[in-house]
């Protein structure tokens, strides 16, 4: 098993980030491609081991910013690229032509003669398959296809006695990382072909597969192979995946189909998504987005912003994306955020990135049963003040606050009879008067008291208005001297 990280920044940029329900096309890019592999033919079983701890250990070592992390990343990627090294090279050791091969299933039915049609075309086979009974905890995703899965995260394959799908679905369920399994007749070489035996006879193989995402009609793509003259074919293959809930101890679980959450801002105006990180070639596995959720969450506490308080993980929404079709799977996508959010909001069925359509498939929510988060009006406040720092909106705040710049009004009665020289200073204090003003489309998420909050961070101003008038009567003149002084406060 290998598996990469991509992380997305934790904060993007006020006006560069993009919508916080929009998957993040560019790191689901800049993941390596997984490598899509099968149940090789000339084998009898092919082990490959999910380990939970190493994929763990990625999450969260993708989630800190420290030389222990670098550390930590490389250790658990290198016992991740052990199992699958060992697999690799255990398929690609040469064997000997004409050297005996897996000995065929005793319980599959005989085939009217020994061709690649023959065998295709065999009814029996497509009546044990449209007989089979669907096992307890599974669905029925496919029957009696000629065709077996190329699908995400390759977990290994047995060969049974006989077709049974009861056998094959316990297997799965017991092995760690298993949602899916593909049964199916294949004709394989009795030995391997080669210089001398370049077709021989064959052997029926009945091979239970397992997956670690689903198995569906579009990634059934291996029809075959050749192996020098010998035509492998396959026939009956039935898929079928796991039914239940991938439960995560502390969360409550729902189903969302084929849809992401696709989150607003809370009700006092909070941005409640906090991250994203994408797992690749590991089966889909929701405890490792619970990981990221809890490391996350202790990042933001030992890393606080300057201003405003840290988001803490309580909900998350974990999905595998793919591209124009399930055949190309990208990984198993985690979106974290500091609020839950119900199912009503799962309404991003996929994106489009140029012609290519990134859609979802298998989609869950977990919210953290003991603290689902609430709306968060000091994360507003905080967010709300960024976006006028950013967007230069201290003048709306003014005008907002009532802080507009005052007129001062002069008037001067002349009284021809005046000999004597006055003068006289008044101090107005003008006490601020909030106004009815348009509020940008920016700020219009947030509720008043978070608006005001916001703005009086941004803008306190004290004003004092003095005016000084001085008047010289001599003969029936006057001069007028209007002074208007502000003291201003920024912060």
């Amino acid at each position: 098993m290998r598996c990469f990280l991509v992380a997305a920044a934790v904060m993007a940029a006020v006006s560069a980030s993009p919508k916080p329900q929009d998957m993040e096309i560019d790191m689901i890019i800049a993941a390596p491609d997984p490598v899509i592999t099968g149940a090789p033919v000339g084998v009898a079983e092919q082990l490959v081991t999910y380990d939970v701890a190493s994929a763990s250990a990625m999450v969260v070592a993708a989630v800190l910013d420290d030389a222990e992390a670098a550390d930590a990343e490389a250790d658990a990627t290198d016992a991740a690229i052990t199992d699958a090294t060992v697999t690799d090279a255990a398929r690609m050791v040469k064997r000997t032509a004409c050297a005996p091969q897996p000995a065929g299933a005793t319980g599959a039915p005989a085939v009217s003669s020994d061709t690649p049609s023959a065998f295709s075309a065999n009814p029996a086979f497509a009546a044990i398959a449209n007989a089979a009974p669907v096992p307890l905890g599974y669905a029925l995703s496919f029957q009696n296809l000629k065709a077996s899965n190329n699908a995400y995260a390759y977990l290994g394959f047995n060969t049974l006695s006989a077709y049974n799908t009861t056998l094959c679905a316990a297997k799965c369920s017991a092995k760690t990382g298993c949602l899916s399994f593909n049964l199916y007749f294949e004709r394989d070489p009795s030995v391997t072909p080669g210089p001398g035996c370049e077709d021989p006879p064959s052997y029926t193989m009945i091979k239970c597969v397992y997956w670690g995402g689903p198995v569906t009609t579009a990634n059934a793509l291996n029809q075959g192979q050749f192996r020098s003259k010998f035509h492998v074919v396959i026939a009956g293959s039935n898929g079928y995946n796991y039914n239940g809930l991938p439960n995560v101890p502390g969360y409550i679980t729902q189903s969302i189909g084929n849809a992401s959450i696709n989150a607003p801002y809370d009700s006092q105006g909070c941005d409640t998504y906090i991250t994203s990180t994408i797992i690749e070639g590991a089966p889909f596995d929701p405890a490792n987005c619970a990981a990221a959720c809890y490391r996350q969450s202790i990042y933001n506490l030992d890393h606080p912003p300057k201003d405003g308080p840290p988001k803490t993980c309580q909900f998350f929404n974990t999905y595998l994306v793919y591209v124009n079709t399930t055949a190309n799977m990208q990984g198993q996508y985690c979106a974290l955020y500091s609020e839950a959010w119900p199912t009503s909001y799962a309404t991003n069925f996929g994106q489009y990135r140029g012609n290519d359509h990134y859609l979802i498939e298998s989609s869950y929510t977990y919210t953290n049963e003991t603290n689902p988060g609430v709306p968060d009006q000091a994360c507003a406040v905080a967010e709300a003040a960024a976006q006028i720092s950013y967007s230069k909106l201290q003048l709306f705040c003014m005008a907002y606050l009532g802080l507009a710049v005052p007129t001062a009004t002069a008037t001067t009665t002349v009284v021809a009879t005046v000999t004597s020289i006055s003068t006289s200073t008044v101090h107005i204090d003008d006490s601020p008067q909030k106004r009815a003003v348009d509020v940008p489309n920016d700020l219009q998420k947030y509720p008043s008291s978070v608006l005001s909050s916001a703005c009086s961070l941004k803008v306190p101003f004290t004003v004092t208005t003095t005016a000084t008038s001085s008047t010289t009567t001599t003969v029936a003149t006057t001069t007028t001297t209007s002074t208007t002084t502000y003291a201003e406060t920024t912060p």
